[in-house]
C-alpha cells in the first residue's frame, strides 16, 4: 500500500500533458473555459494613444502649476475632444481643450485636469488647483507594448483573458482540444435516480457526481453508464471506454470481494498497473493503470464505490491530473492552505486522514470548520455544502481546536 506522496508522484509522471499542435483546434470567443496553446502578441500599444483617464480639461503643466482657489489660473478652451474623435490643436501656453474620459490627448498637453477641480465661463476655464505632472494621462504604451508576450501557453481563457483577446483584435485562438474522460459505474446493486429501489439497490450518485466535477473543468464527459458485476460486460465496458477516451473513471470493483472484477480484467487487457491502493482514509481501493491504445497513453482510475472515498480520490488526485492533461501549465497541481481547526479532528492514525467541511477567511486568516454528523465514507449527505477537506498526517490521531491544519481546497478549477 503507497503512501499519499508516493501515489501522487506516480500518478502526476503518468500524464502525458496534450502536445501541440496534433492536440489542438481553432475556436472563436465565445469559447470559453480553453486552455490557449499558443502563445499571444499584439502589434499594437496598450493604450493606444496616450489618453485622458478623467473629465477635464488637457493642459501644460507649466501653465497651471501654481493655481490655487485664491490665485486661479484662466485658460482659453480652443477644443473639445471627445471619445472618438483626433485632436485638431496644439496646445498652447495659456490655452486648454475640453476632454473626456478615453479621448485622445491634444499635442502639447501634458496634464489632464478633472473637471471637480475648475470652473467653466463661457470660453474659458478657470483652474481652481494645481494637477500632479502628467496627473491623469495614460501614456501610450504604458499597459502593454506592441511585440512583446502578452498571454502565454498553458492559461485558461476565461472573462479577462477574453476581453484582452477581443482588445488586441485576436478573434480566433488556438487551443488544446478537450480531454475524453469516460465514467462507468460497476455494481449489480446499483440503480438510476428515477428507477424504484427495491431491498438492498442503492442510487449510483458516484456517476453524476463525477461527470458534474469533470464539467465544472470545461469537458463534457462520456457517459458509460451502469455496468453490472459480469466479468464479460464490464471487460468489453473498459475496452469501449479505453479506446475511446483519454482518462478512464471507474467506481466501485476494484476492492477484495469476489465480484471486484476490475483489476483482473485490466490484466487481461495488457494495462499497466501502477497503484493497487494508497493509505488514505477514505479512499484506500484505490487502481491506477495506463494502457496503450491507438498509439496514444490512456489513464484509468479504479476509483472505490463508495460515494465520499469516490469524489475524496477525484479531488485529490484526478482533478489536478486531468488539469495537467489538459494543457494547464501553472496551477493544476492540489490547492493546499494552512488553518486554523475551530473542532477537535481525529486521524486514522496507520492512514492519511481526510475529513470534510468548510474554509473560510477570518481577518485574513483561513479557518477549517468541521461538517456535523458521521464522517463515513458512505455518508454522503454530510458533504453537502463543503469547500475543504482538512489532512490529518498518516501517524497523527489529533488535531487539537485552535491548531494549524494543512487543508486541501476542493472545486476550485
Amino acid at each position: 500500500m503507497l503512501s499519499v506522496k508516493d501515489a501522487e508522484t506516480i500518478i502526476f509522471n503518468l500524464v502525458q500533458p496534450l502536445q501541440y499542435p496534433q492536440d489542438t483546434e481553432v475556436v472563436d470567443l465565445s469559447s470559453e473555459n480553453r486552455i490557449l496553446a499558443t502563445p499571444i502578441t499584439s502589434q499594437l500599444d496598450f493604450p493606444h494613444w496616450d489618453n485622458s483617464a478623467m473629465d477635464g480639461y488637457a493642459v501644460r503643466y507649466a501653465d497651471v502649476q501654481q493655481a490655487t482657489k485664491d490665485k486661479p489660473v484662466y485658460l482659453e478652451i480652443v477644443e473639445e475632444i471627445q471619445g472618438g474623435y483626433q485632436p485638431q490643436s496644439n496646445i498652447q501656453q495659456g490655452q486648454a481643450a475640453r476632454i473626456f474620459t478615453g479621448a485622445v490627448m491634444p499635442k502639447g498637453a501634458d496634464t489632464v485636469v478633472m473637471q471637480e477641480e475648475s470652473r467653466r465661463e463661457s470660453d474659458r476655464v478657470i483652474i481652481l488647483n494645481a494637477p500632479k505632472y502628467q496627473e491623469f494621462v495614460r501614456h501610450q504604451g504604458s499597459y502593454y507594448q506592441a511585440g512583446s508576450q502578452l498571454l502565454p501557453v498553458g492559461i485558461r481563457l476565461n472573462a479577462p483573458e477574453i476581453a484582452v483577446l477581443a482588445a488586441v483584435q485576436c478573434p480566433r485562438v488556438n487551443v488544446y482540444r478537450k480531454p475524453k474522460i469516460a465514467i462507468l459505474s460497476t455494481g449489480d446493486e446499483l440503480v438510476t435516480p428515477n428507477q424504484p429501489l427495491k431491498p438492498g439497490q442503492i442510487v449510483d450518485s458516484n456517476q453524476y457526481a463525477l461527470a458534474a466535477l469533470v464539467r465544472q473543468m470545461g469537458i463534457e464527459p462520456l457517459i458509460m453508464g451502469i455496468i453490472p458485476d459480469d466479468k464479460e460486460a464490464l471487460q468489453q465496458a473498459i475496452d469501449s471506454s479505453i479506446s475511446h477516451a483519454d482518462i478512464v473513471l471507474s467506481s466501485g470493483g476494484v476492492s477484495v470481494g469476489e465480484y471486484d472484477y476490475v483489476e483482473k480484467i485490466i490484466t487481461h487487457l495488457q494495462g499497466q498497473i501502477h497503484v493497487h491502493a494508497v493509505a488514505m482514509k477514505p479512499g484506500k481501493p484505490l487502481t491506477v493503470t495506463t494502457f496503450k491504445r491507438n498509439n496514444r497513453p490512456v489513464l484509468y482510475f479504479g476509483l472505490p464505490g463508495n460515494p465520499v472515498s469516490a469524489l475524496v480520490t477525484f479531488w485529490r488526485f484526478v482533478q489536478p491530473a486531468i488539469a495537467k492533461l489538459s494543457g494547464v501549465v501553472d496551477g493544476w497541481q492540489p490547492q493546499f492552505v494552512n488553518a486554523v481547526a475551530t473542532r477537535d479532528l481525529h486521524g486514522a492514525g496507520k492512514r492519511e486522514t481526510y475529513l470534510w467541511g468548510k474554509l473560510s477567511l477570518v481577518d485574513g486568516m483561513y479557518q477549517f470548520h468541521l461538517a456535523g454528523g458521521n464522517h463515513s465514507s458512505g455518508n454522503l449527505i454530510n458533504l453537502a455544502q463543503t469547500n475543504a477537506l482538512a489532512v490529518i498526517r498518516l501517524g497523527e490521531n489529533l488535531i487539537a481546536a485552535g491548531d494549524a491544519v494543512k487543508v486541501l481546497k476542493i472545486g476550485n478549477y
